[in-house]
């Protein structure tokens, strides 16, 4: 009756983690681990990376994309990055649901003037529509001279641009809507 007392204390997990291999461990390590634990492996294991910036404020954090056969596995900070080091905000943080949630819309949508619903139309007519309600925009509102000094531009169009453009493209975009197109309401994410 005491021995099977004893053989079933043995087996008591506790006291195999402490007493593994015949000497006293502390329990901290390999010895408490079960079988199911020590075959577990990082969930990027043998994924492919890429480095990325996150796309909210404009700072530039560097971000590391894991993926593994077209899907996205992950995203955590880059600690090689010379600006957040490896660090997040919670946003640059929820980075993978923003690309992953099963909410996200990614078709064009448009609801027409005075309808009560939405609907889907391809992004090539989207582009389209955008594209010629500018320069009717443009055509509608073009001033060319304001007190007899050429000022040449329009008020009516407004572009609003994103914190995750770096200097070099908000400076061409900036060219493009103001030289190009004659817009004096340019402005960027970032100032906001």
């Amino acid at each position: 009756m005491a021995l099977g007392w004893l053989r079933n204390l043995r087996r008591w997990p506790l006291l195999a983690q402490l007493c593994a291999g015949g000497h006293w461990l502390d329990g901290t390590g390999a010895e408490a681990m079960s079988p199911r634990t020590r075959a577990l492996g990082a969930r990027v294991r043998d994924a492919s990376v890429a480095r990325s910036v996150c796309p909210y404020c404009g700072v530039g954090c560097g971000q590391l994309a894991y993926h593994r056969e077209g899907r996205l596995l992950a995203i955590e900070g880059d600690p090689a990055s010379p600006i957040s080091q490896g660090t997040l905000c919670p946003k640059g943080a929820a980075s993978h649901e923003l690309l992953t949630h099963p909410g996200r819309l990614t078709r064009v949508r448009h609801r027409a003037p005075h309808a009560r619903s939405w609907t889907e139309i391809p992004l090539e007519e989207a582009m389209d529509r955008i594209a010629d309600r500018v320069w009717e925009s443009r055509r509608r509102t073009w001033v060319e001279e304001q007190d007899g000094e050429p000022v040449r531009h329009t008020t009516a169009i407004a572009h609003l641009g994103g914190a995750t453009l770096d200097n070099e493209e908000n400076y061409l975009l900036k060219k493009l809507f103001t030289g190009g197109l004659g817009m004096v309401a340019v402005s960027n994410q970032a100032r906001i």
